[in-house]
């Protein structure tokens, strides 16, 4: 007997037939309920998922990096539970191909849409966690992130940031960042770069290092924090509207 998406993932992730119902909600999107349902969406899952995938992160980095004081603590766990490295990571469980949305959402691309396997992602975590608890929620928290995680521990995790912006500002307005350089001081054996990371060649951030490479890192980092950023459910606000916005949040 063949067995659906949702039970063939609640076998990777050894969810017992009774945790089934509250799984099927961590897989169903909004969008899904207008087609009669009588569900929840994973909303509410989300929210828990969200606390104990960073309680999971934040344990697993204090204990792994004795050494590394809080900024660089934080600094790594953005990077970890950033929205595309948690659809990557969904994709590449299978979770896509589980997920209950509407015809039409999922004719827009949204079984493939980055915003929504993230958040899918942590509401799966929320139902592992609620039906068989918090150690089984850390094992496929680790197990799924593994890849990062080892990235963090051989701190090659630095590339990530510009490659989340790269995906960021593709995903919301189809553009890619540029990289600027604003300035460069001192000896050819010792300089200093400070670059600037633009979207339509609007400042987003700013980032300084020795290298052309560490500036662009550190104006991507930066970048990834400017309000435009934000979430945008439906993720087709333009560049030029979150702008607009910024801006008159930051005068008022």
């Amino acid at each position: 007997m063949s067995r659906t998406p949702l039970q063939k993932i609640a076998r990777k992730l050894g969810i017992k037939k009774n945790g089934l119902e509250i799984l099927k909600q961590a897989m169903t999107h909004k969008s899904y309920l207008g087609d009669g349902n009588q569900l929840t969406s994973y909303e509410r899952l989300e929210f828990l998922g969200d606390s104990v995938l960073g309680l999971i992160v934040s344990e697993n980095l204090f204990s792994k990096f004795i050494e590394k004081q809080e900024g660089e603590l934080a600094k790594a766990k953005a990077v970890i539970v950033s929205e595309p490295i948690l659809a990557d990571a969904a994709r590449k469980f299978g979770l896509a191909d589980a997920l209950f949305m509407s015809a039409g959402e999922e004719s827009s691309g949204g079984r493939n849409r980055s915003s929504i396997l993230a958040d899918a992602f942590e509401a799966v975590i929320a139902a592992i966690y609620l039906s068989e608890g918090l150690e089984a929620a850390s094992a496929f928290v680790l197990r799924a992130l593994g890849p990062i995680l080892q990235d963090i521990e051989g701190e090659e995790h630095h590339k990530n940031y510009k490659s989340i912006l790269q995906e960021l500002s593709q995903s919301l307005y189809k553009k890619a960042p540029r990289y600027v350089v604003i300035s460069e001081s001192g000896a050819d054996h010792d300089k200093t770069f400070v670059v600037e990371a633009q979207l339509n060649g609007k400042s987003l951030g700013q980032g300084s290092g020795k290298s052309k490479k560490q500036a662009e890192q550190a104006a991507a980092y930066e970048a990834l924090q400017h309000p435009v950023f934000e979430e945008d459910e439906a993720g087709t606000i333009s560049f030029e509207m979150r702008e607009r916005q910024s801006d008159a949040q930051e005068s008022g």
